[in-house]
């Protein structure tokens, strides 16, 4: 398919988060890096009308909803890190139990209804979630597109190798957090 004519998505990956728990103390100080990059490629899918959804870890919360997620992770350690990515109530919003968003999600569906080809992750954590989600993407024959960073870390070392695995073994991208990150 022409390049001109591919449809991408924006997918933000567990940025609903409290940040109590084990690893918060690595993951927050990766975060506050991400999450301006994080900003500015939900700011650019919107003004480019790329397809943008969120992808949510339910936190063990059967009965959660994006608002609750919101919500809980607005009264967290950090809200300054939740609020200028949180969901708008119209994007699309999924949950997921496990680390890859497409597992028992109904995000695949969804991204092929709205003819989409590649994939763009941002959020959190490069070394689990988004590693994750690059190779069930990529399995799932979509292109894959990582912003290294608009995705935030608990271990910079096993981050790195992960973007490495992803760009070698999974044929990602890896783009920049600006509009060059999405097809004309």
């Amino acid at each position: 398919m022409n390049d001109s004519h591919r449809r991408d998505a924006l997918i933000v990956v567990d940025m609903l988060n409290d940040y109590d728990h084990e690893d918060a103390d690595q993951l927050l100080e990766s975060v506050r890096d991400a999450v301006p990059a994080i900003r500015r490629l939900i700011d650019t899918a919107r003004e480019r009308d790329v397809l943008l959804a969120y992808v949510n870890d339910c936190q063990g919360d059967w009965s959660a909803s994006t608002r609750k997620l919101t919500e809980r992770a607005l009264k967290g350690r950090a809200p300054e890190l939740v609020d200028p990515v949180a969901p708008a109530e119209e994007d699309p919003f999924f949950m997921k139990a496990r680390h890859s968003i497409f597992y028992e999600t109904q995000l695949e569906y969804m991204l092929h209804q709205e003819g989409v080809q590649r994939i763009v992750l941002a959020g959190q954590v490069t070394e689990q979630c988004i590693l994750y989600s690059a190779l069930d993407g990529y399995v799932r024959h979509f292109e894959v597109a990582v912003a290294p960073e608009a995705v935030a870390h608990i271990d910079p070392e096993l981050a790195a190798a992960a973007l490495r695995m992803m760009e070698v073994n999974m044929h990602a991208d890896l783009v920049a957090a600006d509009a060059s990150a999405f097809g004309a």
